[in-house]
């Protein structure tokens, strides 16, 4: 299942590979794109829902950065 997301704090390129690599790190995460244009959209792949809290709580290991759904 894919569900889009905005990941706040992102500056560049550099950013964008440790978010994906953190995320994909989850067994439950497939695949993660996360984009510059819109800064922050990022679409994760999942084979199983995980929540918000979830989400960030993966994503803490790298400080700076929070996740939310997008509407």
């Amino acid at each position: 299942m894919k569900r889009k997301y905005y990941i706040s704090g992102i500056g560049c390129g550099g950013c964008i590979a440790r978010i994906k690599k953190t995320l994909e790190a989850h067994p439950a995460i497939e695949e993660t794109k996360v984009y510059l244009n819109p800064k922050g959209a990022t679409v994760i792949r999942m084979k199983e829902k995980l929540s918000i809290d979830e989400l960030q709580k993966q994503l803490n290991s790298i400080e700076g950065f929070t996740i939310e759904k997008m509407n």
